[in-house]
C-alpha cells in the first residue's frame, strides 16, 4: 500500500510503498476513506512531542470500513463503517482506566504517534476502540469529528454550564464547538488572530454572538473561556476577559510557555485547567449528539500525496487547529480536507 512515513521528527513525510498491515489478535484492518489533518500532526512532525514511532504513519481522525478483522475480533465485521481516534490503546487496569479516566492511562499508545496511522491506504487499529460512524454523514465531512469534535466537546464540558463562552482560535475545533454550543443555547465570544477579518465574519455566519482579535476585550464578561490556539500568552488574556468564578479551559496537546501574570487575574476562584485526551464514552456521546444538532464541517479535499502541503497550511494558520481528511481512491492517493473557511489544506483530528 501507499503511506506517508516520517522517518525522524523533525522532518518531512515520505511518500512510500510499505506491505499491507496484518491483524494481530483483537484488530482490525481498515480500508481508509479519509483522515483529517490535525494541529497534532503538525506538532509531531515538527518534533514539538517527543519519541513518535520510529517511520510512523501519522494521523489520527480516520474514517473507513473494515476490511479484515483479526482472532478473537466479536463486535466489528468486514465492511462496518468506523472512526478510528487518537486514543489507540490503554491498559485496562490501572486506576484510572478503572475509574472512566483512561485518557489519563500512563501506558496508553495513540494513534499516529506510538501507532502507525491514517496518511495511507490502509491502518490497523485495536477494535475496542474503534468508533461507529452515524449515518448520515460522508466519509471526509465525518473525519474532523474524530479529533476536532471529540476535543473540542470534551473542553466544552469541561467549561460546566457556563452560558457566555470564548473561543480563542477559531479553526477546526472551534468552528464545531461553536455549533454544539449554539444548539445548547450557549452565547459564544470568538477570538480570532488580531487583524482576522475573514475568520471573524466566518465565526459570525456559524452563530458566534461576537468576534474580534484576541487583542480585542469582549463586550461582556465571559463566564469560561476555552483555547484552542497553542499560544501561551492568550491564558492571561482568557482569565482577564473570565468573570469570578469562571474557568479557563487550554485544549490543546503543546502550547508555548504561558507568561508570567499577576495572582489577581486568578483570583476569585477562577479555574485554569487543561483537556488531555479523549476517552471512547466522549467518543460515542459526541458521534451520538453530532447527527441531532445536526453539526457540519467544513472541509478541503486533497491528495494523500500532498501531505507535506496540507501541514504547512495547518502551520500557517496559527490560531487554526487545521483538519484536513485524507481520502485515498482507486489511483492510490488520498484527500485531506481542512475544516477551516476555504482554505487551502496540507498534509493530514
Amino acid at each position: 500500500m501507499r503511506a506517508m512515513l516520517l522517518r525522524r521528527a523533525p522532518g518531512r513525510l515520505e511518500c512510500a510503498v510499505v506491505p499491507d498491515p496484518k491483524p494481530a489478535p483483537g484488530q482490525v484492518v481498515i480500508r481508509v476513506a479519509a483522515c483529517a489533518v490535525c494541529r497534532t500532526d503538525l506538532h509531531i512532525v515538527d518534533g514539538e512531542l517527543a519519541h513518535p514511532k520510529r517511520d510512523l504513519v501519522p494521523g489520527h481522525e480516520i474514517v473507513g470500513r473494515v476490511a479484515e478483522v483479526g482472532p478473537g475480533v466479536t463486535r466489528l465485521r468486514v465492511g462496518d463503517r468506523v472512526g478510528v481516534p487518537w486514543l489507540g490503546w490503554t491498559c485496562g487496569a490501572c486506576r484510572f482506566c478503572q475509574s472512566g479516566r483512561e485518557n489519563l492511562c500512563a501506558e496508553a499508545l495513540f494513534t499516529g504517534y506510538q501507532l502507525d496511522g491514517g496518511y495511507a491506504e490502509y491502518a490497523v487499529a485495536d477494535s475496542r476502540f474503534c468508533l461507529p460512524i452515524p449515518e448520515g454523514y460522508a466519509d471526509v465531512e465525518t473525519a474532523p469529528l474524530i479529533c476536532a469534535g471529540l476535543i473540542g466537546h470534551r473542553a466544552l464540558r469541561m467549561a460546566g454550564t457556563a452560558r457566555r463562552i470564548g473561543l480563542y482560535g477559531f479553526g477546526a475545533a472551534a468552528h464545531i464547538i461553536v455549533q454544539v454550543a449554539q444548539h445548547e443555547g450557549r452565547e459564544v465570544f470568538a477570538f480570532t488572530r488580531p487583524g482576522d477579518r475573514a475568520g471573524q465574519d466566518f465565526a459570525r455566519r456559524l452563530g458566534a454572538a461576537w468576534a474580534g482579535g484576541s487583542d480585542e476585550v469582549p463586550p461582556a464578561l465571559l463566564e469560561a473561556a476555552i483555547i484552542f490556539a497553542p499560544h501561551g500568552a492568550l491564558v492571561p488574556a482568557a482569565l482577564g476577559a473570565v468573570e469570578a468564578g469562571g474557568s479557563v479551559v487550554c485544549a490543546g496537546i503543546h502550547m508555548s510557555d504561558i507568561p508570567a501574570f499577576p495572582y489577581a487575574l486568578l483570583w476569585q476562584e477562577r479555574v485554569l485547567r487543561s483537556v488531555a485526551n479523549l476517552t471512547r464514552a466522549d467518543g460515542e456521546a459526541f458521534l451520538n449528539l453530532a447527527p441531532r444538532i445536526p453539526i457540519r464541517a467544513e472541509t478541503h479535499v486533497m491528495p494523500l500525496t500532498e501531505a507535506n502541503a496540507a501541514l504547512y497550511q495547518v502551520s500557517v494558520r496559527l490560531t487554526h487547529e487545521g483538519a484536513s481528511p485524507t481520502r485515498p481512491g482507486s489511483d492510490s492517493r488520498c484527500g485531506a480536507t481542512e475544516p477551516c473557511h476555504g482554505s487551502a489544506a496540507s498534509p493530514s483530528s
